[in-house]
């Protein structure tokens, strides 16, 4: 078993879990999910930090019924601050709602929308200098791991990612690493397939950022994450968390992931 010391965790700050609900929701499931949410036993306490992002209709009803410890996070936003980009959200909106986090870069944003590294990179530098707090995701597809370039990939997205951050800016980012292939489909990257990819993105940041930097940074798995396997995958030393998907809909799984810390430091 390849168990994680607290102290590992100290280092790279508070274990994070980040809730996806994607575009899923009305206002009868949502005001159910937030009740089950604040009766469920979640840590409380300042070692983990907990995000639910639903959809930008429900931004307001989910800020005014959730209750600590849960922070809101927003599932995107625009790279300026406002003007004339109808079906956009700026950041400086989001900011004025009082949400303190935003989900920049994700595979569906990559892939399915079509955005592309530096685009990404211009939203990232946007909502930072704003003053919001970036989950930035990074993951190959299925066909650039079959031919072995998941590391190449990788270090691309982080590369035009580090561009636009700042050394002080550092500490509001938590890079999300999603392999592609394991979202919604089921499958799951084995904890040592996700901690080689962690440990890779952690080495990179050391030698093109800073080992300072790379000692702090939280690098969160998600892919499939349930119930079930975030355990084992919490204990592995540079897997700081997780940003969930379709298990965030349900309050009870949801919980017990965010509870997944518990048992990695007493492994």
């Amino acid at each position: 078993m390849h168990s994680r010391r607290v102290t590992a965790m100290a280092g790279h700050g508070k274990f994070f879990v980040g809730g996806n609900w994607k575009c899923n929701g009305s206002t009868d499931m949502i005001k159910q999910l937030v009740g089950e949410l604040n009766s469920a036993d979640v840590p409380k306490d300042e070692n983990v930090e907990i995000i639910v992002a639903p959809t930008f209709v429900h931004l307001e009803q989910v800020k005014h019924s959730i209750q600590a410890p849960y922070q809101i996070a927003a599932q995107n936003c625009w790279h300026e601050p406002n003007g004339a980009y109808t079906g956009e959200v700026g950041p400086e909106m989001l900011k004025d709602l009082d949400v303190h986090w935003v989900i920049l870069g994700h595979s569906e944003r990559r892939h399915v929308i079509g955005e592309s590294d530096g685009h990404i990179g211009d939203k990232i530098k946007q909502a930072l200098s704003t003053g919001l707090k970036v989950i930035a995701c990074i993951g190959e597809t299925e066909a650039q791991r079959d031919a072995s370039e998941a590391f190449s990939v990788v270090d691309r997205q982080m590369a035009a990612i580090s561009k636009v951050v700042e050394s002080s800016q550092w500490d509001q980012v938590v890079i999300a690493y999603e392999p592609v292939w394991a979202i919604g489909t089921g499958k799951v990257a084995t904890p040592e397939i996700a901690q080689e990819i962690h440990h890779h993105v952690r080495e990179w940041v050391e030698g093109e950022v800073s080992k300072d930097v790379a000692k702090g940074l939280r690098i969160v798995y998600g892919g499939s994450v349930s119930d079930k396997n975030a355990g084992e995958l919490a204990e592995r030393p540079d897997i700081d968390g997780f940003l969930v998907g379709g298990a965030s809909l349900k309050a009870g799984p949801f919980a017990a992931i965010c509870n997944s810390h518990r048992a990695a430091v007493a492994a």
